[in-house]
């Protein structure tokens, strides 16, 4: 077999045997597609043709061509695997599994542990050697992820639990004939523009940005969604006052006049204002539930702000506020063609048990760091 200019050579023998490998039902499909790889380039066709063809990387291409130029036909079959799994004594695996659950030594400098740094730690201290391959598996086997941190509050609401029983009820179970509204507003959502054109998406290449974006202001969104039927309304206003909030409020229950209004919302001083308490003695229909304090995660607008801000805020490029207000608006209504409610599923019960067991985590952390 020759290589000349880049081209495949194959004997008679060769290409009976690398066809025969095509089709054979008895050859498994990667090592067929390994064959037909070096049959097309014997064929005279450029690596970027048979990348395609064959549905794999380049430099895959280049790696079988270069080992049947090496081997030969045999170059193609799959080899041995490798030595087997790690033996690693129950001690040293215990070892790290309670070293990953608590922060690096403060001497290292670390803020949280990677699988190379816990190796290289347990090598330090226990001398054993570990591989951060058997790291990796280790903590993917047990649930535990140290690169990745997320957030929680525990609100000191006193009325915390009947405050929860009454929201999810109103999910669950929502009075017959009512409305429940999820509302909220998104404060502050800046315009920002790019300083160059965005570069679109293309084949083998994400969408591209600059990293540096100017300011040109920003707005107020008010929204409210009907738990029931997943629809939302919403309202851009540049500030957030208490006549704001009730001028928003009075639009968002109208359209359901004649009915009883039950209506989630936050602990937010706007939402208190003395003419907001005034219109509400006044309208008796419509009853507001309060959010415990510090768990806005139990209001389902949040859930909403959530979406719209990942499919429209967050990568969009306005070059002014009105723009933005104007896309915001063409959110909703493409959002409302086609609506529907946030499946809620965790009973009070649940939610209790929980926080609960946060609570108590958080008393050992707390009496074990103070010993």
């Amino acid at each position: 077999m020759l290589v000349l200019a880049g081209r495949v050579e194959l004997t008679v023998d060769q290409r009976s045997e690398l066809r025969a490998m095509v089709n054979s039902p008895d050859v498994s499909a990667a090592v067929a597609t390994r064959a037909r790889i070096v049959l097309w380039r014997a064929q005279g066709r450029p690596k970027v043709e048979i990348s395609e063809l064959a549905g794999v990387s380049r430099p895959t291409v280049d790696q079988w061509l270069d080992r049947f130029a090496a081997e030969g036909v045999a170059g193609l079959l799959d080899r041995p695997r490798g030595a087997g799994r790690e033996q690693v004594p129950a001690s040293i695996r215990a070892r790290i599994l309670a070293a990953s659950r608590v922060s690096p030594p403060a001497e290292t400098g670390l803020s949280h542990w990677s699988s190379r740094e816990m190796a290289a730690f347990i090598a330090r201290t226990e001398s054993v050697a570990v591989s951060h391959h058997y790291v990796s598996k280790l903590w993917r086997d047990n649930g535990l992820t140290p690169h990745r941190q997320g957030t929680f509050t525990l609100s000191r609401d006193p009325e915390f639990a009947e405050k929860v029983a009454d929201i999810v009820g109103l999910y669950l179970d929502p009075p017959g004939g009512a409305v429940v509204l999820s509302l909220d507003e998104k404060t502050q959502i800046q315009a920002l523009d790019r300083t160059q054109p965005m570069l679109p998406i293309t084949f083998a290449a994400t969408e591209k940005r600059t990293h540096d974006y100017v300011r040109h202001g920003v707005t107020n969104l008010f929204a409210a969604l009907n738990v029931g039927t997943g629809e939302v309304f919403g309202e851009c206003k540049p500030t957030r006052d208490g006549a704001d909030f009730l001028a928003f409020l009075k639009k968002a229950v109208k359209p359901h006049t004649g009915k009883d209004i039950h209506v989630v919302l936050d602990n937010l001083s706007t939402h208190t204002t003395p003419d907001v308490v005034t219109w509400l003695a006044d309208n008796p229909q419509v009853r507001f539930h309060f959010t415990p304090i510090g768990s806005s995660w139990i209001n389902q607008i949040e859930t909403w702000f959530g979406v719209i801000t990942r499919q429209s805020i967050r990568r969009g490029t306005f070059t002014s506020v009105k723009v933005l207000i104007a896309q915001i608006r063409d959110y909703i209504a493409h959002w409302n063609t086609n609506p529907k409610p946030f499946a809620w599923t965790a009973t009070a019960d649940e939610i209790l048990a929980k926080v609960r067991l946060v609570q108590t985590n958080i008393r050992k952390l707390v009496d074990n760091n103070a010993k």
